[in-house]
């Protein structure tokens, strides 16, 4: 038997039976989770809501979509992981690792070329991770509970979030596509960790499986999402199907990260034609309940907030380029916080794609926005700082790149907007979250961008190695010099920040 982290019991032999209730629990920075909540200044309890204001909520539609139950297994995934890969548990230091080490104070990271960490063993990627976090005097280590790092409840609303689409740098051989989770994993032990004051938030771009050609070299667009029908298998590793279940990998993931210092999130579509449950059509009337399963599953696996693609539109259509209705601002504000109330944690973000500093958006629950701006100008992004310093629950911040990133953005530009980003406010107490790319860190090859990968899977062939994963791997990332030049740029402005945050 398992216990949540409010002590109520929550699995028995691995199957979830049932989820906590919640009272009047408040939490030291005073956030209330009373199973209610605000918008428009109109306070709805939940879920005995108002159903005159929130029509589109009918209870026994509701009840045609059973709660999901997920499969929770090992309570140290990142160990049995290791276990499964190496038949021990003793970890030793990566010497290979200890070389390259890039520190910042009290921060490290490894500068290793990404092709060549994708290249590595998962047993090496989590000794690589171990060493880097080791104490000075102590030995390397999985931790025995690995929590998520604390930066208080409303981490969300400062945090440099890092999109990583772990399709594009998965393992493609004989057409199947694999191994995602694996991968991202090898890659963030180069990524600048989080500095004292506002953390990084690595984003992955996938967690449930598209509508078409899930696992496979043809797979279709991860605009779009199957629920209920499990993890992708874009995400998860063959080799380990039937020793370790794919929920558990995604614990392993989120543990490793989180060991790293990371905070977490994934993206979802809002969009009810980007959507479908377990293969027939999504609805927004009918399968309000089953987005919410979804939701509270990811978080239950340990995720610490949720990346909301066309988040913007909710409250303002203009623009909008989905397809199919989205949940209107009340379903949204009501989402929000079952989310909160259904998984006992309060510290969590929610991410609004687009949205700008509208305070409609914080009514809705949301934690941050992607975009009022470009950060071509560090004074434009100071001002903007400056007038978002009241709210501390909300702010809308600026981006280096997107997920519609064409590739198009030179080298000094997106250099010049980290900086803006990370410098852009006169009191640190007021930084404003800041979005950008894996590419923003390690440019990808000119024969591949973030929306292209985005719309479909593309295997590359960047080297005669010996396997097509290795070719792929060689393939996907700039290896000029000026690329590898820009990279060690970019983190010269993580060591900045970092040691004078």
């Amino acid at each position: 038997m398992n216990l949540n982290k409010t002590g109520m019991e929550l699995t028995i032999q691995g199957r979830m039976v049932a989820r906590p209730t919640l009272k009047n629990q408040n939490t030291e920075s005073g956030t209330n989770l009373d199973r209610k909540f605000v918008f428009e200044n109109k306070t709805f309890s939940t879920p005995n809501y108002d159903k005159s204001f929130l029509a589109v909520h009918n209870l026994q539609n509701l009840k045609t979509t059973p709660s999901f139950t997920g499969y929770y297994g090992d309570p140290q995934p990142l160990k049995k992981l290791f276990w499964i890969c190496t038949n021990r548990n003793d970890v030793y230091e990566d010497e290979r690792s200890k070389e390259a080490i890039y520190s910042s104070g009290y921060q490290k990271w490894v500068n290793i070329n990404p092709a060549d960490l994708l290249k590595r063993t998962p047993e090496q990627a989590v000794q690589s991770a171990c060493t880097i976090t080791k104490r000075e005097l102590g030995y390397p280590e999985i931790p025995d509970n690995i929590r998520t790092p604390d930066w208080g409840d409303k981490w969300g609303r400062k945090a440099n979030y890092i999109e990583i689409n772990p399709r594009t740098v998965g393992k493609y051989e004989h057409g199947r596509l694999s191994d995602g989770l694996l991968s991202t994993m090898k890659l963030l032990a180069a990524i600048p960790p989080s500095g004292k004051d506002f953390p990084n938030c690595i984003v992955l771009s996938q967690l449930y499986p598209s509508m078409s050609n899930d696992g496979y070299a043809s797979d279709g667009s991860l605009y779009c999402a199957n629920l209920h029908v499990g993890i992708s298998k874009n995400l998860t590793s063959d080799g380990l199907e039937g020793k370790m279940g794919a929920d558990e990998q995604v614990k392993a993931f989120n543990d490793f990260a989180h060991m790293l210092g990371f905070k977490t999130c994934f993206r979802i579509p809002l969009s009810a034609g980007q959507l479908s449950v377990q293969g027939r059509e999504f609805d927004w009337y009918k399968d309000e309940r089953a987005y919410i399963d979804a939701c509270v599953w990811g978080i239950e696996l340990g995720f610490d907030g949720i990346y909301f693609d066309s988040g913007k539109h909710v409250i303002d259509y203009d623009g909008y380029m989905g397809v199919g209705a989205l949940p209107n601002p009340q379903q949204m504000a009501y989402i929000t916080n079952q989310i909160r109330v259904e998984t006992g944690r309060c510290d969590l973000s929610f991410i609004g794609e687009k949205a700008n500093d509208d305070g409609r958006f914080k009514e809705i629950g949301l934690s941050a926005g992607t975009d009022w701006g470009k950060a071509d100008n560090i004074e434009s992004v100071k001002h903007e700082a400056w007038k978002q310093r009241g709210n501390a629950d909300y702010a809308a911040g600026p981006e280096v790149s997107n997920d519609n990133d064409c590739g198009e953005i030179n080298f000094e530009t997106r250099l010049n907007r980290i900086n803006s980003c990370l410098w852009g406010a006169t009191d640190k107490n007021d930084k404003l979250p800041t979005y950008m790319q894996i590419h923003d860190i390690f440019p990808l090859s000119p024969f591949i961008n973030t929306h292209e990968a985005m719309l479909n899977a593309k295997q590359m062939n960047g080297s005669d190695a010996w396997t097509e994963c290795e070719r792929h791997w060689d393939g996907i990332f700039n290896q000029s010099e000026a690329a590898r030049n820009y990279t060690q740029n970019v983190y010269h402005e993580f060591e900045n920040y970092i040691r004078n945050s």
